[in-house]
């Protein structure tokens, strides 16, 4: 534990949803506005003292992808996207902060580590099951959780295979690598850890027409979250912070 608050890194352009998405990790995590404050990565680049003044980051999902074609990236994906890297490369290290990095950000750090991301394995968007491996079963944040678990997801994007240097924490069929660790401080998860299913729905709403989903089917699968149990995600919010967070 630490006295340093924890960062969330918004990389979300619509900032309606980045709003959203800050208040679901704070609630999910149980912090309160001093101990999880936010950096909008969109609009603010990442502080030069940003590793000395934070215990850890907690970085959010968005509508980038990893596997968009280069040329269609703006300048501000890419810095963002270099600005992710060097979170990435600083919590590898087992004296530095920590990280969790979900939906987008995995694809990040599976680049930079040398893996491989496809469009090969996206899910539809909605509740999905997620399996912890034994080594999730053992993890000091992901061992807390049931082994088998409901999580929601909406990606475009995924791996098929744990990238170099990471140990695989949880697993499904449809995108196999849900969530790994690398080293003892650096976490990412494909699935979303922090909505609620009512968030999750609002969220649907921002984004009905980018193609995760058919917009006409909006209440259909808005109708099957919310009948979702989603309980566990959020129980490694709470855990990361108990274990890095401000204490």
């Amino acid at each position: 534990m630490t006295t340093a608050p924890l960062l969330y890194v918004c990389v979300r352009p619509q900032q309606g949803a980045a709003a959203a998405e800050y208040e679901s990790f704070r609630a999910g995590a149980r912090l309160d506005d001093a101990q999880l404050v936010q950096l909008d990565l969109v609009r603010d680049p990442l502080p030069d003292d940003a590793f000395e003044r934070y215990s850890g980051f907690f970085v959010g999902g968005s509508p980038f992808n990893v596997t968009d074609p280069e040329s269609s990236k703006t300048d501000v994906q890419r810095r963002l996207e270099a600005d992710l890297e060097r979170i990435a490369t600083a919590t590898m290290d087992s004296s530095g902060p920590a990280a969790l990095f979900t939906c987008y950000g995995i694809g990040i750090v599976t680049r930079l580590l040398g893996g491989e991301v496809t469009r090969a394995y996206r899910e539809d968007t909605g509740p999905v099951s997620v399996d912890l491996t034994p080594d999730g079963e053992r993890d000091p944040l992901l061992g807390t959780l049931a082994r088998r678990f409901t999580a929601l997801a909406a990606h475009k994007e995924g791996s098929g295979h744990v990238p170099p240097g990471a140990t695989l924490l949880a697993t499904n069929e449809a995108s196999p690598v849900q969530a790994y660790r690398v080293g003892d401080r650096l976490y990412a998860t494909q699935f979303h850890p922090e909505p609620t299913t009512q968030a999750f729905t609002e969220r649907m709403a921002v984004y009905r027409d980018d193609g995760y989903f058919p917009a006409s089917d909006y209440e259909t699968v808005a109708g099957r979250v919310l009948a979702a149990s989603v309980t566990e995600p959020a129980r490694l919010l709470r855990a990361f912070a108990r274990t890095f967070g401000p204490g």
